[in-house]
């Protein structure tokens, strides 16, 4: 019982301290909503397109819901002492890092909701397979959280944080087949392609949405569940040979 008082504890002060502040909401919200608004533009697509831009608003919501605030607080709380006062709680450090990510986890995963609850009334949402789409849409916001976690983990200053996140997401956005298939990508580019969570993540959406997924889904969140499981190891060995030892 202790353990779970601890744990919410420690997800409310963080999602009353970061995931509710305008910056987060932009960066999460507003950033991809543009995004997509100028490439619906640019291409001169109607409105029974929207369904095929969907799944890649859903992700680039998911994906900088996730990172925009993790991936910096956690080197904050680091360089301000804060983050060894939790090193102290009587919770083990995976229960700890489980709670410092459930935020960001919740938040990516209502951040995908909200382009597909406006899409409702703009266009014909039907064929939507919402029993693959739903846990799809919860395991990116795991990738994602657990991506931002490994930033967070492998730098020191929080401008360090900013800049690595961004190594990461603008790449995503055009070699995860987000907007266009990675068929048409140069074949070099097609292997980091295929090294990069999101990908999966993409497919699984475009398939539950659209029907037009690449790889079969029992793949895809094997891939992905892999993807979650690596990147919070490695985040935790990280932690455990910087910040403990």
């Amino acid at each position: 019982m202790k353990t779970w008082i601890a744990f919410w504890n420690i997800l409310l002060k963080d999602i009353c301290s970061y995931y509710l502040k305008p910056p987060n909401i932009s960066w999460g919200l507003l950033f991809p909503l543009v995004w997509i608004t100028m490439f619906f533009i640019r291409s001169g697509m109607g409105m029974d397109k929207l369904p095929d831009l969907l799944p890649g608003l859903v992700a680039l919501s998911i994906l900088f819901g996730t990172t925009s605030v993790l991936s910096v607080t956690v080197t904050f709380e680091k360089k301000g002492r804060s983050f060894e006062r939790l090193l102290l709680a009587p919770i083990s450090l995976e229960i700890l890092m489980l709670a410092k990510t459930s935020g960001a986890i919740l938040f990516g995963t209502i951040n995908a909701l909200v382009p597909i609850f406006v899409a409702m009334f703009l266009t014909d949402l039907s064929a939507i397979n919402w029993y693959v789409l739903v846990p799809a849409i919860v395991l990116i916001a795991v990738s994602s959280t657990f991506l931002g976690l490994f930033i967070a983990v492998s730098v020191k200053e929080v401008f360090e944080a900013q800049t690595f996140s961004n190594f990461f997401r603008f790449p995503m956005i055009f070699l995860c087949g987000l907007f266009f298939p990675i068929t048409s990508l140069p074949i070099f580019l097609r292997p980091l392609s295929y090294a990069l969570p999101l990908t999966y993540g993409t497919d699984i959406l475009r398939g539950s949405m659209t029907g037009s997924n690449v790889m079969p889904f029992a793949l895809d969140f094997l891939v992905l569940s892999g993807f979650c499981a690596v990147l919070f190891y490695i985040s935790l060995r990280n932690i455990n040979k910087k910040w403990i030892t």
